[in-house]
Order: structure tokens, then sequence, then C-alpha cells
């Protein structure tokens, strides 16, 4: 090699260091338990632990149940499902999925939470490639899913939960909270004849089929309503006359009965006393 070509070869290559981008630090999940993610910088930012106590929902008894042992046995390593949690807006779904993480992490502390947002789910394998190779177990968290423009988002999931040829990550979960059962928005499919409709109607429900349980949240009556603001109540030592007058004035300015109400409902009547709560 002419030896004159040699600063030049040197000040080519560190040049092209520099260009090159810097290389992905390894996740820190010793740091915490709950992280979100960030797929645009391939990092893992720590986030605070969950400060409602799974004790503080009142009102989702049997869906808190059924969602803890499933949760719990993924935690031991043994054969659980994919959740979606659905219903009705503000009835406690991503409260309950966090609230019921941090419960189960008081005996799995190896147990990690990992929140994605719903317009990132394209980045749901790639996320599922890193996970797969950690020795912690990953509960994968994504809140208000919906597929309102469709295919690419929907696909990226269903590819993450079979997992191709190598299948789905033995240490991840996947939870997803949404206001309806069937993900994908309903097709206009009048002039498309029965054959397409019944393709529609199929692909609809293709993306919920991944999930193996499913718990719904259903609108909340009137007694269960009451039932919540007094389980609040009694658990913050909230004293106040009325206090069923109160809640049900407070549901009629709101519109409507949920948990998110019944807490909005407690959270100002704290407020009003002078009383500090979780959040």
């Amino acid at each position: 090699m002419d030896q004159t070509l040699l600063p030049l070869l040197e000040r080519i290559a560190g040049a092209l260091e520099r260009l090159a981008p810097p290389p992905i630090a390894e996740p820190d999940f010793a740091a915490g338990r709950l992280f979100r993610h960030d797929p645009t910088r391939e990092i893992f930012h720590l986030a605070p632990d969950y400060p409602l106590a799974l004790e503080s929902l009142v009102g989702v008894e049997g869906q808190k149940a059924r969602f803890v042992e499933n949760l719990r046995r993924f935690a031991a390593g043994l054969p659980s499902n994919h959740v979606l949690l659905w219903g009705v807006r503000g009835t406690g779904k991503s409260s309950l999925a966090k609230a019921a993480f941090m419960a189960v992490t008081r005996d799995a502390p190896g147990l990690k939470l990992v929140e994605v947002d719903r317009d990132q789910v394209t980045a749901l394998p790639a996320l599922f490639d890193v996970l797969r190779r950690r020795p912690e177990r990953f509960l994968v968290l994504c809140d208000d899913l919906s597929f309102e423009e469709g295919a690419a988002a929907a696909k990226a999931l269903k590819s993450a939960l079979e997992g191709g040829v190598s299948g789905p990550p033995a240490n991840v979960m996947f939870v997803a909270t949404s206001n309806r059962r069937h993900l994908m928005p309903r097709s206009p499919n009048e002039d498309r004849g029965l054959l397409a409709a019944a393709e529609d109607a199929e692909e609809e429900v293709s993306v919920s089929d991944r999930f193996g349980l499913w718990i719904s949240f259903p609108p909340m009556d009137q007694p269960t309503y009451l039932a919540a603001v007094r389980g609040y109540a009694d658990r913050f030592d909230l004293k106040t006359p009325d206090l069923d007058r109160k809640a049900l004035q407070w549901a009629q300015l709101r519109g409507g009965r949920s948990g998110r109400v019944a807490w909005q409902f407690i959270r100002d009547l704290a407020g009003e006393q002078g009383k500090a709560l979780p959040l």
C-alpha cells in the first residue's frame, strides 16, 4: 500500500466512526419495575411505581380475580394467556392492569412492566425480540388499543403474538385495554356481497382471537357505583352527610356512572376535606 494514502484512510475511518450511531445501551431493568418503551430511540424510560393499591379498586372484584390469577401463573412460569381488557371507558381497565402488576411483584420481583404507545404497535415484533433474550419476565401493556387505520399495526400485533418461526417469547405476556372487544373497525360492506362481508367479519375478530383471555368491563349500575364510592370513602376515611346523594349528583353532572367518575368524586371530596390521596 502506498504509505502516502495511510493518513487519508485514517481520516476517512475516523469520519465514518463519528457518523455511525452510538451503540444501543443494554436496558437496565434492575433500576425499577415500570418502564416506557421508546422505539424511535430504542431505549426504555424508567417510570415511577404505580401508587394505587389493588385493594382500592372496587366494583370489579370478578375482573380482578381473573386477571391476577392469570398474571400470577405467568410470573411463576406456568401456562397463561395474553389478555384483552375491554369495555366502556372509565371502568378501571388500565388501573387494574397496573395495580395488579404492583401487587404480584411483591412475590415476583423479576416481573417487569413495559408500556407501549398504541401508535407504535408496529414496533412490537422488534421489542419482543429484545425482551426474548432477557432473564426477566415482562408484562407488556398497551392502553386504549384499536386499529382505526387498519392493516399495518394489526399485522404487526398478530406477528408479535404468534412469534413467527421462533414462536412467541415465553417471558412476555401482552395486555391490551380497549373500548371494543373486536379491535378492528367495522368495514362498510353493503355493496360488496356476502363473501366480502364474511371476510371483513373474519378480519375484525382475527386480532382479538390472539388474546386467550377476554375480560369484560360492563357499564356500572347505580348500586355498584355507590358501592365503589363507599369503598373509597371508607378506605380513605372520608366522612360526609348524604354521601350517596352527593355521589349521585356528581355522576349526573358527569353524564354517567363509572369507576373513574367515582374516583373523581372521591378526589373532590378529599380536596374539600384537605386530605391527601395516592393519586
